[in-house]
């Protein structure tokens, strides 16, 4: 089996090496490369990653290139890691849109429209030449915004699943802080890429026990804390909105507070130069523990069990996804794409039923939705007015005036990534 890994010198592959080589028996590895433009980077994380299956004892080979016509050649799953523009670009993304009094963040509102618009286009120019190397390549999307960029492969024809860790991390959490094993949590996580709710925190499967108001009564002040959330949000709620709902829920609060720190893109480049350096000792064989404030916790976990399901039909029959609706939700068109619990297997993905929803959770996951339509007609497409609707349809802009002067300064601070601009 040969997996290639499009982002390869990322400072999180060492996450990613560290699972494939303890879940070895679950997605036995004989070949894998790591892809990146910078033969700098590359050498430092190939070497890690080197280290990292030897003292595991994993017997697959690790080779790196710049290449990816070579890298993909023969691949049975591709990985996409990348970040088009690098912590600079996000950087950007995660300051200009304060200025009009807007949240800026790397996925979400204005900043995640510039990383959709940076970043479909150099994905499915990538997912081409896959097909071209090798058509029965599955293709994983952890490349933000996932939801959008899975959309763009599906769209295109590709085999394509997308992922997030946010699911595999409430699983993990809520596991802790219920006193059980992981495995025996079930989560009824509903809505679109970082755009969820836990509406059921479940003992054994779909239909076991529901804990999650034991959850809230028992542990509701540490579950609000780990969002960034007062309590009184969730308690109110009854259920256990991602992180990124605070966006929605506390958005001025949210800008106040942006504005008064540094950008989470500094403090990422810092420690990714810091990372490197680590990287680079050649006693170090392990992932390091600074790796773990980089983001991206259990993200090695959730690609194996994906990948293991996808290509040998071995991992978990569900997982949470990103794939298309196909009536999933009723209120949504066939081809959005949804964030659920789905069916995973060699033929793809399909979502399992889910319960009627609330309309304070209906609403808001058709107007993202609707936002990422546009978002993508204008990442396909290219056009200033295609920008500006999306922005203007986005429920955190909204508003004339503000999607005007988002679209001026978006286009300003990305043109070197648009081709049309």
């Amino acid at each position: 089996m040969k997996l290639a890994v499009v982002g390869g010198g990322s400072t999180y592959t060492p996450e990613l090496i560290d699972g494939f080589a303890r879940l070895r028996d679950t997605l036995p590895i004989e070949e894998l490369v790591l892809i990146d433009p910078s033969a700098d980077r590359l050498e430092l994380v190939g070497g890690l990653a080197r280290r990292i299956f030897a003292k595991l004892g994993h017997p697959g080979r690790i080779t790196t290139t710049s290449d990816l016509d070579a890298g993909v050649e023969g691949a049975d799953a591709v990985l996409l890691q990348l970040r088009v523009g690098g912590q600079a670009a996000r950087n950007q993304d995660e300051t200009w849109p304060l200025e009009c009094g807007c949240v800026g963040q790397e996925t979400t509102g204005a900043g995640g429209l510039a990383k959709a618009l940076r970043t479909v286009p150099v994905v499915l120019d990538i997912a081409e030449r896959v097909r071209r190397t090798n058509p029965d390549a599955w293709i994983i999307d952890f490349t933000n915004p996932v939801g959008i960029v899975t959309r763009a492969l599906l769209e295109a024809g590709h085999k394509a699943v997308g992922l997030c860790n946010v699911a595999i991390g409430f699983q993990r959490k809520f596991a802790a802080l219920l006193d059980v094993a992981p495995s025996e949590v079930f989560l009824d996580h509903v809505g679109l890429n970082h755009l969820t709710w836990e509406l059921g925190v479940r003992l054994g499967g779909p239909e076991g026990e529901n804990l999650l108001p034991k959850l809230l009564s028992e542990h509701g002040t540490a579950v609000a804390e780990d969002l960034h959330m007062p309590r009184e949000i969730v308690d109110r709620l009854g259920v256990v909105p991602s992180y990124y709902l605070r966006y929605y829920y506390q958005h001025d609060a949210v800008v106040r507070e942006l504005r008064e720190k540094p950008s989470r893109a500094s403090e990422v480049a810092a420690m990714e130069k810091q990372l490197l350096e680590m990287y680079g000792d050649p006693t170090l064989d392990e992932k390091p523990e600074l790796l773990a404030k980089r983001g991206g916790a259990f993200y090695s976990e959730a690609a194996v069990d994906l990948a293991a399901s996808l290509l040998r039909g071995g991992g978990s029959p569900v997982q949470v996804v990103n794939t298309y609706n196909n009536g999933t939700l009723p209120f949504l068109p066939d081809n959005a794409v949804i964030e659920v619990q789905a069916k995973v297997g060699t033929t793809g993905a399909v979502p399992l039923a889910v319960p009627e929803l609330d309309p304070l959770y209906a609403g808001l996951i058709a107007n993202v939705t609707a936002y990422e339509d546009l978002a993508l007609q204008a990442a396909v497409h290219g056009g200033r007015d295609r920008v500006f609707k999306a922005l203007l349809s986005h429920p955190l802009i909204g508003q004339y005036e503000y999607a005007e002067a988002l679209t001026d300064q978006l286009i300003a601070h990305n043109r070197e990534h648009l081709a049309w601009a």
